[in-house]
């Protein structure tokens, strides 16, 4: 197998499309994973390093954030993992005779596919003003230059501070000490794109805004309810663990507007049974729902509950919950009429939904991007936990919220403090322990992020991890935003489109990855932690060489430029920090809750569960001290005739913003993602036959309207009226100033759109 990465872009226009499977993951998941692996690191390399993922001496994958089981097994990972290993293990290099080759307004031009095959970043690299090549620059210098421009600025809120959930625990941790020791809570980060719904739904309603299951609670449940959410490609691991409650005897419901073929059959590739024979059959009812309409259907399951005598727990009402009588009259208003429009199901199937609901006890709802990311994200959570609540069904066993999180830390980056929000009780245990006043005024998200730029307020663009100009929407504005700063800076494992669309001047600077080895400059291995999707800490152990002598960690560049920028001033102990990071530990210990002794607890196998209230006590850290049952306007999206639904969603060969390949295969897609998923029957009411070409306009209500161009048309079994289309090609249709009430989070699920046929048939 060839370690060379692709010399030119693929054509990527022309897909190749077949019927969308109905099973996932067995033999094909193995072979592809294998084969990825070895393309991007030999042989022997693959299976050294695969052997060390999840395990409790090895790293965490730098995929998602499902939780590691109690005993691991010798393959803990699954094929998307692998790939995100693959690519960070990769024995690809993209040096400085790469960037002397490339201008950067080729760069540009190239495919997000073809950047990230390139290979590992290996030394800094700097884009002067006027540049069109990056050049080599030494450490000292660039972070000199970056002190510099900081300094310089005439506020401190002239600078953003950006970061992916790839961080690690000590390095958010002294992230947002520097940013707020400079003086500013700009702090945006990628939970503001995804579950910042969940964040602000829970922490309303049962005051933590995190899930409240451990992993052992999915084999204690009754029902599963699996909402907005594909396991099957974006958090494979988790079928093992579905199936696992399935052979304990547990239900599965399943609510979304696509079939997704993890949730339908699932092949264990750990198993006789999922490699040989008929795999399992996850989903004992599936609710193909309409886009934007899981408000309403848990509004009237809960009208229903409440109408059915002895189906709600009263005494968990009465004693552990607040505003009932407010949210039973907003519930019992909810029709029959009104549901079935806004959820596009029959009566019959929420009919068979409450019965099933009405015999089981104990009940986990989860639920992903697919419904974080409309206009009515927070509210339609909302309901969700008044359904939990009206049963009981928060604070015992086999019960309870589960927002399943993408990025392998993108919730230890929130609980460090990596949030543009503080609460007064972070600020104020940081200032008794490191001597400072940190500043009180609340700080920018990723949307007022790109205002500021936008707007000439924000000069300084700092990114830790993540490809910001690809996740992010209005990519045209977003792009012209980023281009006014002064200086941008990436701090980076791998190429990116971040690395093409830069300020006047711009900064690369490489980092260690998950699988390296990260030594002190006494030469003693560091370890960082990790907390998964459920609160669970542990600790990640890289052990492969670094992929260059010059990769520093992220804790240590920070550590170093904190230093330059916060002088003698300072009584943080930077260099300290970054010689050790138990001595970070030590201050995560005293700073934020649940974390004492915590180089003592990680050093545990498997680690530690952070504390949670509601689920260790039912007790509820709330205004009232209650769990709080709300009572939302009821709203779904409306569609003008001739005009469809559309979500935005990520292929099989894809993670975020990451492209691994070019093919969806359970979808069945083959070499190409300008793709629009649309059910036969309204692509026939449009005019538009299957493998026709169409453009995407999504028209909004000031009258603007936006347009991702050449779009195959395929013929699927989506939810009537919706269709679907991966991200980054289609967040150019999300505009800006479309959020979700209250989170602020881009509203990537629901965008109204029409379809123009193109291409030499268009009519």
């Amino acid at each position: 197998m060839s370690a060379k990465p692709p010399a030119s872009d693929p054509v990527q226009d022309a897909p190749e499309v077949s019927a969308p499977k109905e099973s996932a993951v067995g033999l094909p998941a193995i072979t592809h994973a294998l084969r990825a692996a070895q393309q991007q690191m030999g042989i022997r390399r693959t299976a050294l390093t695969l052997l060390r993922v999840n395990q409790p001496n090895g790293f965490d994958c730098p995929g998602c954030a499902w939780p590691e089981p109690g005993k691991t097994h010798t393959a803990e990972f699954c094929e998307n993992g692998a790939k995100a290993v693959a690519e960070e293990a990769t024995l690809r290099r993209v040096t400085r005779a790469f960037f002397a080759e490339h201008p950067v307004a080729e760069l540009r031009e190239r495919s997000g596919y073809w950047l990230g095959q390139q290979g590992r970043l290996t030394e800094p690299m700097y884009l002067a003003e006027g540049a069109t090549h990056y050049t080599p620059i030494g450490w000292n210098a660039a972070l000199d230059l970056i002190a510099d421009e900081l300094k310089a600025l005439d506020s401190p809120d002239e600078a953003a501070f950006y970061t992916s959930g790839r961080t690690s625990n000590e390095a958010a941790f002294v992230y947002q000490l520097f940013a707020r020791e400079f003086g500013t809570n700009n702090l945006p980060d990628c939970s503001n794109m995804c579950h910042e719904s969940s964040g602000y739904a829970l922490g309303d309603t049962i005051g933590v805004g995190k899930g409240s299951v451990l992993l052992e609670d999915l084999e204690k449940a009754d029902l599963i309810i699996v909402a907005g959410q594909n396991p099957g490609t974006n958090h494979p691991r988790m079928l093992t663990a579905l199936e696992g409650a399935k052979r304990a005897g547990t239900k599965i419901m399943t609510i979304n507007p696509l079939p997704e073929a993890g949730m339908q059959n699932f092949h264990n590739p750990q198993t006789p049974r999922g490699l040989a024979g008929p795999g399992t059959s996850l989903t004992d009812l599936f609710l193909q729902i309409r886009i934007g309409g899981d408000q309403a259907l848990f509004r009237l399951l809960n009208k229903l509950l409440l109408e059915r005598d002895g189906a709600t727990d009263d005494a968990f009402i009465r004693d552990h919950t607040h505003g009932f009588q407010d949210f039973a009259t907003a519930a019992r208003t909810a029709t029959w009429d009104e549901t079935l429009e806004a959820t596009g199901l029959t009566r019959e199937a929420i009919e068979s939904a409450l019965e099933m609901i009405l015999a089981s006890r104990s009940i986990i709802v989860c639920w992903a991007m697919g419904l974080t990311q409309h206009k009515n994200s927070v509210p339609a959570i909302q309901e969700i936990v008044n359904f939990l609540l009206l049963r009981g069904n928060i604070g015992r066993p086999g019960a309870g919220v589960c927002p399943v999180r993408g990025h392998s830390n993108v919730q230890g980056d929130r609980t460090m403090g990596i949030v543009e929000r503080p609460t007064p009780q972070l600020l104020d245990a940081l200032e008794r322990e490191f001597g400072f006043t940190p500043p009180r005024e609340h700080g920018l998200d990723v949307v007022d992020t790109i205002r500021a730029l936008r707007d000439d307020r924000v000069k300084v663009f700092f990114a830790v991890g993540g490809n910001f100009v690809s996740a992010t929407p209005d990519s045209d504005l977003t792009e012209a935003a980023l281009t006014r700063a002064r200086l941008t800076v990436q701090i980076s494992t791998k190429l990116n489109r971040s690395h093409c669309v830069t300020g006047r001047r711009a900064l690369i600077l490489p980092t260690l990855g998950r699988t390296e080895r990260d030594r002190s400059p006494g030469g003693d291995e560091q370890f960082v932690t990790v907390e998964d999707s459920m609160g669970m800490v542990h600790a990640s152990r890289g052990r492969l060489a670094p992929a260059g002598p010059q990769l520093r960690s992220e804790t240590a560049i920070l550590c170093d430029l904190a230093r330059r920028v916060l002088g003698p001033g300072s009584s943080t102990p930077w260099e300290e920090f970054a010689a050790d990071y138990g001595r970070i530990r030590d201050a995560v210990a005293r700073v934020v809750p649940g974390f004492t002794d915590f180089n003592t607890k990680v050093a545990r196998p498997g680690g530690f569960a952070l504390p949670h209230p509601p689920r260790d006590s039912r007790t509820f850290p709330t205004a009232t001290g209650k769990a709080n049952f709300t009572a939302e306007p009821l709203t779904w999206p409306h569609v003008p005739e001739g005009r469809l639904l559309l979500q935005t969603l990520r292929s099989h060969d894809q993670y975020n913003t990451t492209i691994y390949g070019l093919d969806d295969r359970y979808r069945g897609i083959k070499n190409g993602r300008r793709v629009v998923f649309v059910h036969p029957e309204d692509a026939q009411r449009l005019g538009l036959p299957d493998g026709s070409y169409a453009d995407l306009t999504s028209e909004w209500t000031d009258g603007s309207e936006r347009v991702a161009p050449g779009f195959r048309v395929v013929h699927y079994p989506t939810a009537p009226g919706c269709a679907a289309a991966y991200y980054p090609e289609t967040n150019v249709l999300v505009p800006l100033d479309s959020t979700a009430d209250k989170s602020n989070t881009p509203t990537s699920k629901s965008l109204i759109v029409r379809l123009t046929p193109t291409g030499p048939d268009a009519t």
